[in-house]
């Protein structure tokens, strides 16, 4: 049974998340007060409906009770993230996911229900700002408190070397995951083939660890 999923405040976020989850085969209900927006992307949605969405009458009408995530895409405007958040856990949804512009608003936000509230600009800047500490970075995503998964490209001193070889679970503390050898990312590595530098890597390994690769 596929999951459902509301996605109230179609902003660029919004956006993005409903298509992404309407094409991995989840249900999607979007909602936003600007009908030529919810018309406009009606055809990556299950369900795409108007509503005023600081007014709890118009969030009755959405159906949030059917809903197993709602996630609120307002950063921008309190009012309705915070009528959102109320209404969407007294209909009982299991899990309420906002999205903050401020530590302020975030505390809010829990306060009144929501389950998971993640302040993405400061959270985007701060990936960046890791990405830009090290050029061998393509991207960084953290898994929690320790853990984080890097998108990188092998070291200098790595290229021509196999995986076997490096050992770099031993020496770094590094798990590769996936490599990518010009055909997309892929699980099944190879521990014996050497490293090109333009192989690109999927890691998990403590923020501890990768630090020391800068």
């Amino acid at each position: 049974m596929n999951k459902s999923f509301a996605i109230l405040g179609m902003g660029k976020f919004g956006q993005r998340l409903a298509q992404d989850l309407y094409e991995s085969g989840a249900d999607v209900l979007i909602a936003d007060e600007d009908e030529d927006l919810v018309n406009q992307f009606a055809d990556k949605a299950t369900y795409a409906m108007t509503a005023d969405l600081a007014d709890p009458e118009a969030l009755a009408q959405l159906g949030l009770s059917n809903m197993d995530v709602v996630v609120i895409c307002m950063s921008r405007h309190i009012e309705a993230s915070i009528m959102c958040a109320m209404v969407a856990k007294e209909a009982g949804v299991p899990k309420v996911i906002a999205k903050a512009s401020s530590k302020r608003m975030k505390d809010i936000l829990l306060k009144v229900g929501a389950d998971e509230v993640s302040l993405f600009e400061e959270e985007a800047a701060s990936r960046t700002a890791r990405k830009l500490l090290s050029s061998d970075f393509i991207d960084f995503f953290e898994l929690g408190d320790d853990l984080c998964i890097i998108n990188m490209y092998p070291k200098e001193e790595w290229v021509g070397k196999s995986l076997l070889e490096l050992g770099l679970r031993l020496s770094h503390g590094i798990n590769v995951v996936a490599i990518d050898n010009g055909n997309g990312l892929s699980s099944k590595i190879d521990p014996n083939a050497p490293l090109s530098k333009d192989n690109d890597l999927l890691c998990v390994l403590s923020k501890k660890d990768a630090a020391k690769l800068k």
